[in-house]
C-alpha cells in the first residue's frame, strides 16, 4: 500500500457509533455501553467506561440506523487497552467471529 504510513494490513473505517458489549465473565455476561471508534476487516476499537482485561472475549452489537445496512454482531477478543482519561478506556480488539 504505497503512501500508507500505518503498517496495518487493512484500512480502518472511522465509526463513532454507540454499541453494546457483552463481556464473558465468570459464568455471567456483563453488559457495557460503549462507543465503537473504528473498524477494519480484522479488528475494532472501543471507548469504554471501565478497564477490561487483555484476552477477554465479548460479543459486540452495533445497531444500524438504516434499513439498507444490517446491524453488526461479532465476537471479539481484547488485544490491548489504555486509559484515555479518568473515565474512559480505549480497547483494541481482534475479530474472532462475525455472526
Amino acid at each position: 500500500m504505497l503512501g500508507y504510513d500505518d503498517k496495518r494490513a487493512f484500512f480502518r473505517m472511522m465509526m463513532n457509533s454507540p454499541c453494546t458489549l457483552l463481556v464473558n465473565g465468570d459464568g455471567a455476561k456483563q453488559k457495557i455501553s460503549a462507543l465503537c471508534r473504528d473498524i477494519s476487516a480484522t479488528g475494532m476499537s472501543f471507548e469504554v467506561p471501565e478497564a477490561l482485561q487483555v484476552g477477554d472475549e465479548m460479543e459486540v452489537n452495533i445497531e444500524s440506523t438504516s434499513d439498507q445496512i444490517s446491524s453488526l454482531c461479532a465476537i471479539v477478543k481484547v488485544v490491548r487497552q489504555f486509559e484515555e482519561n479518568d473515565s474512559t478506556f480505549v480497547v483494541g480488539t481482534e475479530v474472532v467471529q462475525m455472526m
